[in-house]
């Protein structure tokens, strides 16, 4: 047979294979309950409460724009289910690590949730060069104890850069007076949150005109600690096991070089993607420590 005329038919045979089992739609089955299958969503909104404070202070839910601000991104994050599941699964992970750092500094406990909204509790770089849970800027991090060079970056460290972002918290609360601006601040600096302000002539958040991403930063922090307060009537229903939970480690106190962190590694009955995993701020594949410095290296527990 023509080879032609073999392609012809075998292309007419699969056309008429694939319409046959095609199941037919009419032009109704798109209007929303003519069709069990084709049924519009029920979404509903969710409830805005009464009264909400944030850092000890009281969000004034009865000013308009105040409120519609909240709704906004309670909406927004409450419907991002599988990033708002993630960071719901990861908290069991690292929550308890800055809880206590920010009880230790004397920080207000609701901090854990700009944590949240920086980063969503990963050691993230962001495309201006923000980076760790805290999302450091690298001419910042020195200002406030983290230390970086070559090898090592430590806005990577969880615990050393929630010091870090406690240090900067508590200077702006100094400053401005009220945890809530200090929050904004975080976003937007202190020196741009202090200048908005003298103009327009009060430090109070909720009274002031500031960039649009501070202006939601701060409702974004306030609605990822609803959502947490809050998770199996937003219909978050996780259980136990879904949860990731910290890791077994010990620690381990350097003073010198460790040569190549693949060998050294595998000398502490470990591997190198795990030492990497637990000491994100180590950057290189090899670890000299030329100014012999000292650090808390992480290890799998024995």
């Amino acid at each position: 047979m023509n080879k032609r005329i073999l392609l012809a038919l075998t292309l007419l045979l699969t056309s008429n294979f694939l319409m046959a089992q095609t199941r037919y739609i009419s032009p109704d089955a798109n209007r929303a309950g003519s069709n069990a299958n084709h049924r519009a969503l029920y979404l509903t909104a969710p409830d805005v409460p009464r009264t909400f404070t944030m850092f000890g202070e009281k969000v004034p839910l009865k000013v308009w724009d105040v409120r519609e601000r909240f709704d906004r991104e309670l909406l927004f994050n409450s419907y991002m289910q599988g990033s708002t599941i993630y960071i719901l699964k990861h908290a069991g992970r690292y929550m308890k690590i800055i809880e206590q750092k920010l009880r230790d500094n004397g920080v207000p406990d609701d901090f854990k949730y700009l944590c949240v909204a920086e980063s969503a509790l990963r050691n993230q770089r962001s495309r201006v060069g923000a980076a760790g849970f805290w999302q450091f800027m690298p001419k910042t991090a020195p200002s406030y104890g983290l230390y970086l060079d070559g090898e090592v970056d430590e806005r990577y460290n969880p615990y050393k850069s929630t010091d870090a972002a406690c240090k900067y918290l508590k200077q702006a609360y100094r400053k401005f007076g009220n945890w809530t601006a200090a929050a904004a601040s975080y976003n937007c600096g202190m020196g741009g949150y202090n200048g908005r302000a003298k103009r327009q002539g009060t430090y109070n958040f909720y009274d002031l005109f500031l960039p649009n991403e501070t202006m939601r930063y701060v409702f974004r922090i306030a609605a990822f600690k609803y959502i947490f307060e809050n998770q199996k009537a937003l219909g978050y229903n996780l259980t136990p096991e879904d949860i990731y939970r910290p890791i077994p480690t010990r620690s381990v106190s350097i003073s010198r070089g460790l040569g190549d962190l693949s060998t050294y590694a595998r000398s502490q009955g470990t591997n190198y993607k795990t030492l990497k995993f637990l000491n994100p701020w180590l950057r290189n594949k090899t670890f000299v420590n030329s100014k012999k410095r000292t650090y808390q290296l992480l290890l799998p527990r024995r």
